[in-house]
């Protein structure tokens, strides 16, 4: 299997001198193309900080970063825009759609920036938007739909371009039962198709949907456990043995 992601003997610190807090400790794993990844951890544990790392929001402090083979903690200025406007797809919590656009013109936009024509925008929108369930608000603006609606057009636009990762953050945090489901239902419908997912989450329940979890505790992977031929509800038992072990509370601590 092709390697996409390969996290190498990564640090991260912040604070001055005088006061320095290590948020990840010489973490090192990797993800290979097609897999649905989820990362859990207690507040604090530097799940996130993990992501931003990934996603080039954050520099790590010492270690690599490898996306599709490509040292991305070398990058800088275009070139690192063009890495992350390319190659990667980001999923947030709070949609981060443009309120002045409709679902349309939010998924159109990054295929727009690269320079695609118009005819090529419009067939792999409209079959992304068959893949998500999302036909009928194209041509609504975010405050016409649902929140469910909304993440579904966010996870459009994240998938348009055909990155090579697709990062989510907490990607049912602001869904309902019925709403997460549905996304998550489509996520792992992605994963089938050969998209390449890394998610972070706090939810047991939305971890279920991965291939595998890796949990962290104060900046190190704690354990790590795979999907296999469980079925989901299987999977989630010993997600949350292993929660327990963490000695965190789900509501509370992750």
């Amino acid at each position: 299997m092709e390697n996409i992601l390969k996290v190498q003997k990564v640090e991260k610190y912040y604070g001055s001198r005088s006061s320095l807090t290590k948020a990840i400790d010489n973490l090192s794993f990797e993800v290979e193309k097609g897999e649905f990844v989820a990362i859990m951890g207690a507040s604090g544990s530097g799940k996130t900080t993990l992501l931003n790392c990934i996603g080039t929001i954050d520099k790590v402090t010492s270690g690599h970063i490898f996306v599709g083979g490509f040292d991305i903690t070398k990058l800088k200025g275009n070139e690192l825009n063009k890495f992350r406007r390319e190659e990667l797809g980001f999923i947030f919590q709070d949609f981060n759609l443009l309120d002045t656009l409709t679902a349309y013109e939010n998924i159109a936009l990054a295929l727009s920036i690269k320079g695609v024509n118009v005819k090529e925008i419009d067939a792999k929108i409209k079959r992304v938007a068959e893949e998500l369930d999302i036909k009928d608000v194209l041509n609504k603006y975010p405050y016409q739909m649902s929140g469910g609606q909304k993440q579904r057009v966010a996870s459009a636009r994240a998938i348009i371009t055909n990155p090579k990762l697709i990062l989510a953050d907490e990607p049912t945090g602001a869904l309902d039962s019925k709403s997460s489901k549905m996304l998550l239902e489509k996520l792992e419908f992605l994963d089938k198709l050969g998209a390449t997912i890394l998610m972070v989450t706090h939810d047991a329940f939305t971890a279920s949907y991965a291939r595998r979890v890796i949990f962290i505790k104060d900046g190190k992977i704690f354990k790590e456990i795979h999907k296999g031929n469980d079925t989901r509800k299987v999977f989630f038992d010993k997600i949350i043995d292993v929660v327990t072990l963490l000695g965190g509370d789900l509501n509370d601590a992750l």
